[in-house]
């Protein structure tokens, strides 16, 4: 009898979650999550019927905020990793394939990226593209290149000792042949495991540039800006922070967990095998 994947079902568990906030904001908001209502700060959880997680100190309603910001979140995540995952997926499919000094250039530049942080390359690109919503988004779909661009390298070259690669290579095979039919099946289980773990450190990076106002801009709702926001009031109102924080909690974790599970999966698989 096999084991339950905890980590698959956790991680899902959690997502669903989020992405359920998501979609109920497009049809559901028990406020608008960008009205200032001076009359009703500071409302506790609880304390005023409507207001399940309170007010923040513009009376504006933190579950709506909660409910909008998650669109920002996953938008942010899943463009940003899709955008830079496919860019370096085609830079290090072909480095891989064509070798020789294109090869060496690419795999060299890619190493230079990888050298910095991830937080502090997105500050620096931030800087040079502007702050906002899309300047985000393009800085941390910069930063996530590299690691799509080496895992898709490394595999390709690794799977060239596979008979199967070498029969196709021995019949007259192209490029994207190869790639289609046979380093795909390959690459796409690892993929799979790096965008669901890239995703959650994106969500994490957009909070900190939002935090650092450099992210999403008020008065758009965005867990990380709400936490900015709250910090002055953290130790009058605590819970201002605590909603925003749990949900940058729940997403990133969920994501990784997701991520642990789907790499259980491929290594049962490769044991079985």
């Amino acid at each position: 009898m096999k084991k339950p994947n905890w980590n698959l079902i956790l991680g899902c568990a959690l997502l669903l979650i989020v992405i359920a906030a998501c979609l109920l904001s497009f049809f559901y908001l028990p406020y608008p999550p960008n009205v200032m209502d001076n009359a009703h700060a500071y409302l506790q959880p609880g304390q005023a019927a409507g207001h399940l997680l309170g007010t923040d100190q513009y009376g504006r309603d933190i579950l709506s905020r909660i409910m909008v910001g998650s669109r920002t979140v996953l938008l942010i995540g899943f463009v940003s990793v899709s955008g830079g995952a496919v860019c370096g997926c085609v830079l290090g499919a072909s480095a891989a394939m064509i070798k020789g000094i294109y090869g060496s250039i690419v795999m060299r530049a890619i190493e230079g990226l990888m050298a910095f942080p991830g937080t502090l390359l997105a500050l620096m690109l931030v800087a040079v593209v502007g702050r906002g919503q899309w300047g985000a988004i393009l800085a941390i779909g910069i930063y996530t290149i590299a690691p799509f661009a080496r895992l898709v390298y490394t595999l390709i070259l690794e799977s060239e000792s596979l008979l199967c690669i070498k029969a196709a290579r021995s019949f007259g095979a192209g490029p994207l042949r190869l790639l289609s039919h046979y380093y795909l099946p390959v690459l796409l289980p690892r993929l799979l495991t790096q965008f669901s773990a890239s995703v959650g450190s994106a969500i994490m990076t957009e909070a900190a540039l939002s935090f650092l106002g450099l992210g999403v801009q008020p008065p758009n709702a965005s867990w990380g800006l709400m936490l900015s926001e709250a910090k002055q009031y953290a130790l009058l109102y605590p819970y201002l922070a605590v909603a925003p924080g749990a949900a940058i909690f729940m997403a990133v974790l969920g994501f990784h967990l997701l991520s642990d599970g789907l790499n259980d999966i491929l290594i049962t698989r490769r044991s079985e095998q």
